[in-house]
């Protein structure tokens, strides 16, 4: 795998980065954005560890 350099130019307080997050991301395939969070979990988590899924948050809606 051969890493690419990518290089820009802008003035700091002209970059929105969040927006540009958002791009990226929305350009990749669902499962390219599912691997990438699996992998990022992965990398928090310790060998045999498991997610605590027991956490749940309900709101209420307006109406």
């Amino acid at each position: 795998m051969k890493i690419v350099p990518v290089v820009r130019r802008s003035v700091l307080k002209e970059i929105d980065e969040g927006y540009e997050d958002l791009l990226y991301w929305l350009s990749k395939s669902p499962q390219e954005r599912m691997a990438a969070v699996t992998q990022l979990r992965s990398h928090s988590l310790t060998p045999g560890q498991r997610i605590d899924k027991s956490v749940v948050i309900k709101r209420k809606l307006h109406s």
